[in-house]
């Protein structure tokens, strides 16, 4: 009887350790996907993906982001946060490629794995790189406004933000295209900086076309708000649509730009796939799978002639491809 009896308990304290294990095997894993900011339309974008990827692979998104983008400190304290609450994983757009280097790999040496999205880091021990070719995106741009220009005039560049190594990435891209390509076209503004906000964009842009307005035939800027800020600012000078103007990045007022003639083209990225794809790449990690450490993600041109292609609305609307098919 005591041996039945013994075998009983024994048998339960058996199952209950199986069911224990596998309670631990299905806990959820949770990853903290920290953008720049969350005031942008590529931002949102980026977030959509990672909940895509959140449904599709059984994980919890956790998304927070500064406020602004040039708030360093917060981001800082941001990932010390979730090192603290010991995510599982961490997916990260940098603010500064210097000033992430230490909370990152300190992250990293207490084993939460770090997927680096949109802009650089300066460190080796990230996971993964998933971004834009930002060089190749700033020879597009390049390419498309040099065209515009017939190759010969005047023309600036507003810069985003010190630090930015994406918009830097594009910065150089572009200046190194325009010196190869269309040696007759002379950059009489290349230091200026727009800011962080759109504001702050459109002030400096309106410095500008004080200043130039009236002899440039062209310019670019690097990314959502630099170029919005320009948008508004050529607008407001009368001077819309008398300056050949490629911005970065897509937005409904920048799209609405495009169509009435004040942009003439914009080079876009693929926010979207980018937050779904530094999800993926961070559970690939976590389940010890091999990884690239760059990943690259779609790059195009946005011209009113391609604007309503699929392939392009699948760029800048991939909600409403999506809804058709």
């Amino acid at each position: 009887m005591k041996t039945i009896r013994f075998s009983l308990i024994a048998v339960a304290v058996f199952s209950a350790l199986i069911g224990l294990n596998a309670c631990k095997s299905e806990k959820v894993r949770t990853i903290a996907l920290i953008p720049k900011g969350t005031a942008h339309s590529f931002w949102k974008a980026v977030h959509a993906g990672g909940l895509k990827a959140e449904k599709e692979l059984g994980v919890k998104i956790i998304w927070q982001g500064p406020q602004n983008e040039n708030d360093r400190a917060q981001q800082i304290q941001l990932v010390q946060n979730f090192v603290s609450r010991k995510v599982d994983a961490i997916v990260l757009a940098p603010l500064d490629d210097t000033a992430l280097v230490n909370p990152v790999e300190i992250a990293v040496e207490r084993n939460i794995p770090v997927v680096i999205i949109d802009s650089g880091l300066k460190s080796e021990k990230i996971a993964s790189f998933v971004a834009t070719d930002n060089v190749e995106g700033g020879r597009m741009a390049a390419r498309e406004l040099g065209k515009a220009m017939g190759g010969k005039g005047q023309a600036i560049l507003l810069r985003y933000n010190e630090n930015s190594a994406s918009t830097a990435d594009r910065e150089a891209g572009f200046l190194e295209e325009m010196k190869a390509k269309f040696p007759e076209i002379e950059l009489v503004s290349t230091d200026q900086y727009a800011g962080v906000t759109i504001e702050t964009a459109q002030q400096k842009s309106q410095n500008l076309l004080n200043k130039y307005g009236e002899t440039i035939q062209g310019i670019f800027c690097p990314n959502e708000s630099s170029a919005h800020g320009m948008m508004r600012a050529l607008i407001n000078s009368g001077k819309s649509g008398k300056i050949n103007y490629v911005g970065f990045d897509a937005s409904e007022d920048l799209i609405k730009g495009l169509t009435d003639g004040t942009i003439k083209a914009l080079i876009v990225q693929d926010p979207s796939s980018m937050g779904y794809e530094g999800v993926k790449t961070a559970v690939a990690v976590l389940e010890g799978k091999k990884v690239e450490k760059r990943i690259p993600t779609n790059l195009a041109c946005v011209t009113l002639e391609n604007l309503n292609t699929p392939a392009i609305q699948n760029l800048i609307a991939p909600e409403r491809e999506s809804a058709k098919k």
